[in-house]
């Protein structure tokens, strides 16, 4: 059921399949920077981006402040929001793989041999240049879970925005993956905002989540009813899948069949054909040695 630790001072960490339950698990979370960085992950855990506020599992956060610095990586864009927490947090935005003039991606050998070449002499008149459009050849920001491409061209240093995104861990430092985000227009929509988090944190989040008994075992049995029926549907797939290949096997065999009577009657038929022609050839040279004959015959009695 419950795991509990005494490192986690007494908190009661419930499975994977309780978290449907936590009233964090799927939303949003508005947060702080600086709550963020408190954020802790947990073995059992690991490769899922999953963190836990006490004992609150959290995979999408919510945070609103200003930009502060915005650098530009090959792959990547880091923004640095400063929410007045105490703490600054990065926002990684990825970037699409930069095209070549002729549309296709470059790889990472590719774009080497590219910057080897960058060096070359000009190409002579009359060769083809590079691709007229600049802005063609410059890679896309995406969002982190679903690569949608996403505009970030307002985001510059002293704009005020809220940030959504998923969180991942960089050099032991929490980053926001960004999906989406909305510029704050003035500063009561940022208080608006921190009045929101400040009343999540004390109504949510600084309590501790408790599941009774009976919810915990009617999480488990819902857990228990869609593992099973995901394993049914996983049967039947399979068991489709078998008699789909039965099937093509019994029509491949039946068109095997079908096409050796086919090839058998086409055999008798060529044969009789052969044999006509044959005949046929003999009755034309016996009507051409007739006329011959004739011939002959008629110039002798001339």
């Amino acid at each position: 059921m419950a795991t509990e630790e005494d490192d986690d001072g007494g908190l009661t960490f419930y499975p994977a399949f309780c978290h449907k339950a936590s009233p964090t698990h799927f939303a949003w979370v508005k947060m702080s920077a600086a709550d963020v960085h408190r954020l802790k992950t947990r073995r059992g855990f690991e490769g899922q981006n999953l963190y836990f506020y006490h004992n609150h599992p959290i995979q999408f956060v919510c945070l609103a402040g200003v930009i502060v610095a915005r650098t530009e990586y090959p792959r990547r864009t880091v923004l640095t929001l400063d929410d007045s927490s105490g703490e600054t947090i990065e926002i990684v935005v990825l970037k699409s793989t930069p095209p070549d003039a002729a549309g296709n991606d470059i790889s990472a050998p590719a774009a080497a041999a590219a910057e080897e070449t960058s060096s070359a002499p000009p190409p002579p008149a009359g060769a083809p240049g590079p691709d007229p459009n600049p802005e063609a050849l410059k890679p896309q920001h995406l969002t982190s879970t679903t690569h949608s491409p996403l505009s970030i061209t307002p985001l510059t240093p002293g704009t005020v925005l809220k940030a959504k995104g998923t969180l991942s861990t960089f050099r032991s430092s929490i980053q926001l993956n960004l999906e989406r985000f909305a510029i704050l227009p003035d500063t009561n929509a940022e208080m608006r905002f921190w009045d929101e988090r400040a009343r999540f944190l004390v109504e949510v989040l600084s309590v501790p989540w408790c599941l009774g008994e009976e919810e915990v075992l009617r999480l488990r049995r819902e857990a228990e009813e869609e593992g099973e029926k995901v394993a049914r549907e996983k049967r039947k797939g399979e068991e489709r899948r078998r008699r789909k290949a039965e099937r093509e096997e019994r029509d491949r065999r039946r068109i095997w069949r079908r096409w050796e009577r086919e090839e058998m009657v086409r055999e008798r038929e060529a044969a009789v054909c052969r044999e006509a022609g044959r005949r046929v050839q003999e009755v034309q040279v016996q009507m051409r040695m007739r006329r011959r004959d004739t011939k002959r015959e008629r110039e002798r009695r001339q």
